[in-house]
């Protein structure tokens, strides 16, 4: 079995380069919270790495066999290698005569440490160690972007455009402020239809998602999601903000028409003027914000007839039927009603039907009574 053996060893040649390095880290470590045992733990292996690709016959040399010693005090570096009889591995084996040079007291079998001359490559070391350094740093400001992001996944920022792609309509957005500003990107997928953008526009978008890639976080953001009619909601209406209103469901066909439906959650609060606001003046900085686009805003039941009547607004409504065993109704409306209640091309129906998840079917009353 082999022993390591320390009899009578050479003393590994020290490069002083420990002192500026771990000043380094420990301010890293105040910095950014990157422990200096880590940090010290990716030198150790970047300096093997760096051992290894600097001769040719350096590079097949396993990295278990190299052992990095870094401390305050310098850097050392030694070769482990096991003593033979017969040299098989020169990379991982030593003679038992050629190992008695420096161990006396060597066997076969053993494991013995050979110091590794790094005069000449104290440059290297040194350069090695300043990368990894900043590479720590850089990984460590995209892990604190990355974390604080992801905690706004959902919410809603304030970007400004920083620039368009033509090929894919994609728009690109700087959000955040100071260090931690990203770069978000707003797919034309989850563009408002007919928006346009320019540079140093100033838009509200809302947080898709956050990954981590090798540049840093990637922030996928929307202006379609049905979450951003709620998001604008809860900044403009002050009861949203405090739980007396509450905002139950949203459909959404994005730059055309929204469905919201709202509850108070406490008594003499009206959950549909709190959102209007005075004069309109809530509804309109919404509208205003989503170029245009309009807002029902209609009272959640929790009787079914009662919520498909409120979403079909601004439809007059005679009677709602529910279908026994199917998640359907049958509503009845007068005729002059009939056009507005199905909205053009379908769109107030089937709006409708998203916000309350009931399949709707309507009819005249005239049809009705046939």
């Amino acid at each position: 079995m082999a022993r390591n053996t320390k009899a009578k060893k050479q003393a590994a040649p020290k490069v002083e380069i420990g002192a500026e390095i771990f000043a380094s880290l420990r301010d890293l470590e105040k910095l950014k919270g990157i422990p200096v045992e880590y940090m010290v733990d990716r030198l150790k292996q970047a300096l093997t790495n760096a051992y290894r690709k600097d001769s040719e016959e350096n590079r097949d040399i396993p990295t278990e066999n190299i052992r990095v010693e870094l401390s305050e005090q310098g850097l050392s570096m030694e070769l482990m290698k096991t003593v033979v009889e017969e040299v098989e591995d020169a990379n991982t084996q030593i003679h038992l005569d050629a190992a008695r040079n420096t161990h006396p007291g060597a066997m076969v079998g053993d494991v013995i440490a050979l110091p590794i001359d790094i005069q000449r490559f104290s440059r290297i070391a040194a350069q090695t160690a300043k990368q990894v350094v900043i590479q720590g740093i850089r990984e460590a400001e995209r892990g604190t972007i990355y974390e604080s992001y992801s905690s706004k996944s959902q919410e809603l920022l304030t970007g400004t455009v920083l620039r368009l792609d033509p090929p894919t309509g994609d728009v690109f957005i700087r959000v955040g402020t100071g260090s931690e500003q990203s770069d978000a990107v707003l797919r034309a997928s989850e563009q408002i239809p007919g928006e346009s953008y320019k540079e140093g526009q100033l838009i509200r978008v809302y947080v898709l998602e956050v990954r981590q890639a090798a540049r840093g976080p990637m922030i996928q953001v929307s202006r379609t999601h049905p979450n951003v009619v709620r998001r604008l909601f809860e900044l403009e209406t002050p009861e949203i903000a405090d739980g007396q209103v509450e905002i139950r469901n949203i459909a959404r066909e994005a730059g055309s028409r929204s469905k919201i439906a709202v509850r108070a959650t406490m008594e003499n609060v009206d959950p549909v003027g709190a959102c209007v606001g005075p004069r309109g003046g809530r509804v309109g900085a919404v509208v205003e914000e989503l170029c245009g686009e309009k807002i029902d805003i209609v009272v959640w039941s929790e009787d079914p007839c009662e919520y498909v009547r409120a979403a079909l607004s601004p439809a007059d409504v005679l009677s709602v039927t529910l279908v026994p065993g199917q998640k359907a109704c049958r509503v009845i409306v007068p005729d002059d009603q009939l056009s507005l209640a199905i909205g053009k091309e379908g769109q107030n129906a089937r709006l409708a039907a998203r916000l309350t998840s009931y399949k709707i079917d309507i009819k005249p009353a005239s049809q009705a009574e046939e």
